[in-house]
């Protein structure tokens, strides 16, 4: 993983972030969702801009092309965007007593299964201990699951979207002591 760089995300990197996200729901989301779930993934999924301006936000690069992204958080929101329907929370957490959120993690659909998601995951969970977090919960698409089951995390709840356009997508509740 030595070809990898990362950084923290700004504003000027959000149009690639949104652009990354799009390809990775629309190309790794099959074979674990039906196409209407995929299609109403993404009011379900994507970039809550909060974790750029909070610097937890996180963006792997290889030879300048962005591979993949995904952040943590000291606030209450479990999952979800700026456009998406779900419900978001910016009250800050307590590491004494909550769990740090792992948020909005996507590889381009060209550099799946090459360490992005685990170098990511990584950055994410030496953050949030740094700041002084023990436990780290997200909310895991199916797509996700196993890359997070890898990575020490134990399903704690199976949930369903709130319906989106009579759609519901399935998620699971995921955590993890850091």
């Amino acid at each position: 993983m030595a070809d990898y760089t990362h950084r923290l995300a700004t504003e000027a990197d959000l149009p690639a972030l949104r652009a990354l996200m799009t390809r990775a729901i629309e190309q790794l989301q099959h074979g674990f969702l039906s196409p209407e779930q995929v299609r109403a993934s993404h009011k379900v999924m994507g970039l809550d801009t909060q974790l750029v301006k909070d610097g937890t936000y996180f963006m792997v690069e290889r030879d300048g092309q962005l591979a993949g992204c995904g952040g943590w958080s000291f606030r209450a929101t479990l999952y979800g965007g700026d456009d998406s329907v779900v419900a978001r929370e910016p009250a800050r957490l307590d590491p004494a007593t909550d769990a740090a959120k792992i948020r909005a993690m996507y590889t381009d659909p060209g550099f799946v299964r090459q360490g992005v998601g685990r170098l990511v995951m990584d950055l994410c969970e030496g953050a949030a201990r740094q700041a002084g977090f023990t436990r780290a919960e997200m909310m895991a698409t199916m797509a996700g699951v196993p890359l997070y089951r890898v990575c020490g995390y134990e399903p704690v709840e199976e949930v369903l979207s709130a319906p989106i356009d009579g759609v519901r997508v399935p998620l699971v509740r995921m955590a993890k002591a850091l």
